[in-house]
This record gives structure tokens, C-alpha cells and sequence, in this order.
């Protein structure tokens, strides 16, 4: 996961002249970091599931029980984002989205915790956008360019697919399926980051 930087900044000027070795270093590493797992486009289950759900109508299957998420998430949430009416749209959202992909929508929420710190217009230095960091290559992909994937609902029915089937394809295993999420299977650090986050701020007793 890159640390997301707001859409209007301007990259930072460095001071010292950058040898050819350590530029050409860097920029592979760069290059390799930015196809994560959850971006790579060869695999052909994906991109079938991705078309499925992008052609897909969602919608709430129990609206009493969203409505009680909806209370208590949006206590939680305030501190990040104040605005009443963007907090509960956003809330509505995840909610149907994580459903439609049959995610815990507290992991979603402890997902785009991690990716964008609820910041609609993160972009990370390789090009990631939105709440749960989608590359754009993928809109090519699908066919579907001229998707925006600043939506809130394009970004999250992109990032709930792309997690769900990685989770699927681990078995259900949360952990590896992050970390697939993630470009860092192998490794826990971007799972555990999660896993916190969902404990203290998202978990539901």
C-alpha cells in the first residue's frame, strides 16, 4: 500500500543531483511495487468477475439491519469525516457494495482505513486512485475507459470485487487474501495494519 497524497500536490523537488543508477533503481522499484496483486490484469477469473459486478445493480436485502450498522458506523466514522451527508452516503455505499461482494463491511471499512484514509481523491505515487486504491489500467481492461474511478460507487465495486476474490481464492484465509489485496502476499505487515484497524475503530461486538 503507497501512502496516498491529495490529487492538487505537487511532487517534491529534490536537491541533489540523482545518479543514473540510483534513478534507474529507484524507478524499477517503482514500477514493480505498482502491480500489486490486486492490480495485475493477467489473471482471466478476475477480470470475468470485475465485468460481472461492474454490470451489476446492487441494493440492500434488510434495511433494518443496515439501518442499525448505519447508527453505529456513523458515530465511528464522524471523526473522519464531519460532513453529515457525505459520511452517510459513504456508509450506504460500502454497505451495499461490501454485501453485493458478501464482505464484512467493517473489513472494507478498515480496508480504505489503510488505503486512502477516507479521502475520496487519494492518489498514490504509482497512480492508485480513490477510497480503496484502484489502478487505472484497469478501466482499459474492462472495456469501460471512461469509468471514474473518484466515484465512490465505480471505486468501491471495483476494490470490494478485486478484495472478495482474492479472499476466494486464498480460501477464505483474511490474511493471505490482504495481503494478495495488497501485492504483498507472503508478508504480514499490510494484514496486520488492517486487522488493527479493524479491531480498534470498525469491529462490531
Amino acid at each position: 500500500m503507497f501512502t496516498a497524497i491529495p490529487v492538487q500536490d505537487e511532487p517534491h523537488r529534490g536537491i541533489f543531483k540523482v545518479s543514473t543508477l540510483v534513478l534507474t533503481l529507484l524507478l524499477l522499484f517503482l514500477s514493480q511495487a505498482s502491480v500489486s496483486a490486486s492490480q495485475q490484469p493477467s489473471d482471466p477469473e478476475l477480470k470475468q468477475r470485475l465485468i460481472s459486478a461492474m454490470n451489476s445493480d446492487h441494493g440492500f436485502k434488510d434495511r433494518f439491519d443496515a439501518d442499525v450498522w448505519l447508527t453505529d458506523m456513523s458515530a465511528r466514522l464522524k471523526r473522519y469525516l464531519p460532513n453529515d451527508e457525505v459520511r452517510i452516503q459513504l456508509l450506504l455505499d460500502i454497505h451495499r457494495e461490501a454485501s453485493a461482494s458478501k464482505l464484512n463491511p467493517q473489513l472494507v471499512l478498515s480496508v480504505i482505513h489503510v488505503e486512502s484514509g477516507f479521502d475520496q481523491f487519494a492518489l498514490s505515487r504509482v497512480g492508485a486512485q480513490g477510497y480503496m486504491q484502484i489502478m487505472p489500467f484497469w478501466k482499459n481492461e474492462l472495456g469501460r475507459g471512461d469509468d471514474n474511478l473518484m466515484h465512490i460507487n465505480t471505486n468501491l465495486r471495483y476494490g470490494c470485487t478485486i478484495l472478495k476474490f482474492y479472499i476466494d481464492k486464498e480460501k477464505g484465509n483474511l490474511q493471505r487474501g490482504l495481503a494478495r489485496y495488497n501485492g504483498s502476499l507472503g508478508r504480514t505487515k499490510y494484514p496486520e495494519k488492517v486487522f488493527k484497524f479493524w479491531d480498534r475503530y470498525w469491529r462490531v461486538n
